[in-house]
């Protein structure tokens, strides 16, 4: 497995490769549908972002209540398609990576290839063994959302799959679903 630290820079996304198994280790802010359109809004009405998105990772995500001595609760993927109407203003600001689970659209392919980002997979139905990563969780904004507020997450070898690379080339065109049986 690769090990990746953020912030991300050109240089590290430019090496990786759809398919590709990654231990990323730094920080993460998470987002679901409604932080994705309180950013979008910010951004439209010119003000100021609640944290820098420049080279930095949004997994969609909300962690569930941190149990009595841990650090966070169960933080798996939540779909990545409900985020994708939001996407190109965040990589405008100089988002460089998302985590998600599921295929994109072929818009959001072409965004990531343009803003040269790169789109990871999370292994859903193992949000319990992905809090066990996180180093740290923080509040950042929008706490009025519950667990959909925006956390910042430290994490350390967090597993994930390289989705879709820069080049806009991603892994579930691969996957030929006429071998599958109904």
């Amino acid at each position: 497995m690769l090990k990746v630290e953020t912030p991300l820079s050109l240089e590290k996304i430019a090496k990786l490769r759809k398919g590709e198994l990654v231990y990323l280790s730094g920080i993460v802010y998470t987002a679901r549908d409604q932080a994705h359109k309180k950013l979008v809004e910010l951004i439209k009405r010119k003000k100021a972002l609640p944290f820098s998105l420049k080279d930095s990772i949004v997994y969609y995500c909300g962690p569930t209540p941190s149990p009595k001595g841990e650090i966070s609760g169960s933080c798996g993927p939540t779909t990545s398609l409900r985020m994708d109407g939001f996407v190109e203003p965040l990589l405008q600001e100089g988002l460089k990576g998302m985590i998600g689970k599921g295929g994109r659209t072929p818009k959001v392919k072409e965004l990531i290839k343009k803003y040269k980002a790169v789109y990871f997979l999370a292994p859903s139905g193992c949000g319990a063994l992905l809090a066990q990563k996180v180093l740290s969780k923080k509040l950042i904004a929008f706490k009025e959302l519950g667990a959909e507020a925006i956390y910042q997450l430290e994490v350390r070898d967090f597993p994930l799959i390289v989705g879709i690379d820069s080049r806009g080339v991603g892994i579930y065109e691969d996957i030929e679903c006429s071998n599958f049986k109904t």
